[in-house]
């Protein structure tokens, strides 16, 4: 009985770490920060590669998007209310898959980059906290 514990709560311990290294289902991080994602083909051992990206939320929508053209509606999804309800999922070629993925994660990828990027407005100010405020940049007026 000790040692099923004990392979239990070492397989609890791998779960938790990996979900800090994976936040998503079919992703992963490369060690420069890049977040790829890639699925395998159903019955084959070929993997369709799905693109590198800068968010793991692209990666992973692209994840999603592949997945759910391989295995339908019953496909387990990172996002599932992200998929369209009604959405027809037809058979389709592995560069079909990777077509569609990519241009759903590279729709996501440029979404999250201009929410998270400064804008040139607040980069371009610069101001000097040393120096008096002048008279006509006052706004006392």
């Amino acid at each position: 009985m000790k040692m099923e514990e004990g392979s239990f709560c070492t397989e609890k311990r791998k779960q938790r770490q990996s979900q800090k290294d994976k936040p998503y289902r079919g992703i992963r991080m490369r060690k420069w920060g890049k977040w790829v994602a890639e699925i395998r083909e159903p019955n084959k051992r070929s993997r369709i590669w799905l693109g590198s990206y800068s968010s793991p939320i692209a990666a992973a929508r692209a994840y999603d998007t592949a997945v759910f053209y391989l295995r339908g509606p019953s496909a387990r999804l990172n996002f599932p209310e992200c998929i369209a309800e009604g959405e027809v999922c037809h058979e389709l070629s592995a560069a079909d898959i990777r077509k569609k993925a990519t241009e759903v994660g590279a729709r996501v990828d440029a979404l999250q980059n201009t929410l998270h990027a400064p804008t040139e407005s607040t980069t371009s100010i610069r101001v000097d906290l040393n120096q008096y405020p002048s008279p006509e940049t006052s706004d006392d007026n």
